[in-house]
């Protein structure tokens, strides 16, 4: 008798915390597609970008999961990319076929991806040569309808299951707030030249000390029709490869040119 073909070891995390709807929405949709393990914070990290904790002790904790057929699922102290490292070198022992993030409630396109725990987690998979995929829905909302990304994020995931990602790359997906049948298809993009106009709401405290809250208004000045923004703005989902070197390299001629001996 023949043996079965290996299923994938997928590894699915986020930003928003164990308990949010968008990550047992993400892991039913690996289901389908391999092993499923989960190691994700015990509480939201969002905003956390690429922090590790290293000033602190990081906690972890094996604990059930309301979805069948999850092999394990983990909670941790730490952030995003903590986890990230932890179910590589202390749950997994090994890497993971396919890494996952999110489902994020809220979007990671333009901008927000440097700011973005969920893609932390994402680039964190690129840099350790997993191909990685981080998943956002334009909608912040806790009891977001994530029913119609599935189909999807299925597509997406497989596509990297069989053929891979070039080194040092992950994908940024953002969905639309649209329901399925209402999402015109899917387009590789650029990251759109957006940024916040940031402010702070002051206020004072009872006891009278002050404290703020960020505000602050997104400005997009980027009217290209290639951009993560435009596809997004006309019913599409968005799809940007996303790379972990930061160098400039536009910039290295221009700095080769000054007086630096």
């Amino acid at each position: 008798m023949s043996e079965q073909p290996k299923q994938p070891l997928i590894l699915v995390t986020n930003d928003d915390g164990i308990e949010a709807k968008g990550i047992r929405h993400l892991a039913n949709c690996m289901l389908p597609l391999g092993r499923v393990i989960i190691v994700a914070p015990d509480r939201g990290q969002s905003g956390m970008g690429h922090a590790v904790t290293i000033n602190d002790v990081l906690k972890m904790e094996e604990r059930s999961f309301p979805l069948a057929g999850i092999e394990q699922a983990w909670q941790t102290t730490g952030t995003p990319v903590d986890c990230v490292k932890l179910a590589i070198y202390e749950i997994l022992g090994q890497k993971p076929d396919l890494l996952v993030s999110g489902v994020n409630h809220g979007s990671n396109a333009s901008i927000n991806v440097i700011y973005s725990g969920t893609m932390s987690a994402a680039v964190e998979g690129a840099v350790e040569g997993i191909p990685s995929i981080g998943f956002s829905l334009l909608d912040h909302s806790a009891q977001a309808d994530f029913s119609g990304t599935s189909s999807f994020i299925q597509r997406i995931a497989a596509q990297v299951l069989d053929r891979g990602l070039p080194d040092g790359t992950c994908l940024n997906v953002n969905f639309p707030k649209l329901l399925g049948d209402k999402i015109k298809g899917m387009k590789v993009c650029r990251q759109s030249a957006g940024h916040w106009d940031d402010a702070f709401d002051k206020r004072t405290s009872p006891g009278g000390s002050t404290y703020y809250w960020m505000t602050g208004n997104f400005k997009n000045p980027d009217q290209g029709e290639d951009t993560d923004e435009w596809a997004l703005r006309n019913g599409f989902v968005s799809i940007v490869p996303t790379q972990f070197d930061l160098t400039a390299h536009h910039a290295i001629s221009t700095l080769n040119q000054w007086d630096l001996k």
